[in-house]
């Protein structure tokens, strides 16, 4: 009797130990924007898909790499593919346009027939719905016909879920295509590194992982580049665009590698998920739009 009491004991420190040691895992999704946007930032995912990292990357379709991004990330194990959609061109001597052409989106570019810099110009030249919807929907066909296994969809600057109008349409397109949507799990946004100082990017990103919350799924949103002469030409044309923007995307690039090389994310028991792994935990059907349910 009394091995048998002592038997219990033991087992229900056990669960009592996995248990804790489950509370304690920390959850933390990290999703790479503007892949495909040019050669550097290409470069850079090729980098830190090689680090072994587990992340998703979000792609621009209408931009001139995207090819160059097909060929980068089709075959990486590690990485969750998401379509970045775009409906904005903010670099100034670097332009582009709708994937399904001018004259189909009239009301979605300038004179010029490129994409407009800002939110405030895109919205201001009365964008037509149907036109969004039409963009937007070919931006996810040539994704999927390139060959890319497509995951989830986000939003390049906020445009495509700036009004309510716009958030059904690319609800409607998630759900046609049976695709996620990004902060519709109830990821909580952590302290990106984007514009704290190029020399501070990896002691921040260090208090942000020793910062998440337990039993939420924390999101860590990346923008990586490599800062070479294509990228440091690139000047935003919004006056709130960072300056040295390709040194501040190298420096998140090498936040990251610095993370994954110091063994970071097992010593502080952080999972790294992506959208692919994220979809299977919880399943589409949980899904819920940030501004209904609140997070």
């Amino acid at each position: 009797m009394k091995i048998l009491f002592i038997s219990v004991l033991i087992l229900i420190s056990f669960d009592f130990l996995i248990a804790q040691n489950v509370s304690e895992e920390k959850l933390l999704l990290i999703r790479c924007d503007d892949i495909g946007m040019s050669h550097s930032v290409n470069l850079a995912a090729k980098e830190l898909i090689a680090s072994g990292l587990k992340f998703s990357a979000s792609v621009m379709v209408p931009c001139g790499w995207f090819d160059e991004a097909v060929s980068i990330l089709k075959d990486a194990d590690n990485v969750s593919i998401g379509v970045h959609l775009t409906l904005n061109s903010e670099w100034k001597n670097y332009r582009w346009g709708p994937v399904a052409g001018v004259c189909k989106v009239p009301s979605l570019v300038d004179s010029l027939g490129y994409f407009f810099p800002s939110r405030a110009k895109f919205f201001a030249n009365n964008p037509s719905p149907e036109e969004v919807e039409t963009e937007l929907r070919a931006q996810i066909e040539k994704a999927v016909k390139a060959g890319l296994k497509i995951s989830y969809l986000d939003y390049h600057m906020g445009t495509a879920v700036d009004k309510p109008e716009m958030r059904k349409i690319v609800e409607k397109l998630a759900s046609e295509y049976h695709l996620a949507i990004s902060r519709y799990f109830g990821e909580i946004d952590v302290n990106s590194m984007y514009s704290i100082p190029v020399e501070l990017k990896y002691n921040h990103l260090v208090s942000v992982l020793d910062s998440l919350e337990t039993e939420k799924i924390n999101l860590l949103v990346c923008h990586i580049g490599k800062d070479n002469d294509e990228l440091s030409a690139l000047i935003d044309l919004n006056e709130f665009g960072l300056k040295e923007m390709s040194r501040h995307r190298e420096a998140e690039l090498n936040a990251l590698l610095k993370a994954v090389l110091n063994n970071l994310f097992k010593e502080r028991k952080i999972k790294l998920l992506n959208y692919s792994d994220l979809i299977k935990l919880k399943g589409l059907d949980q899904m819920k739009s940030p501004i209904d349910s609140g997070y």
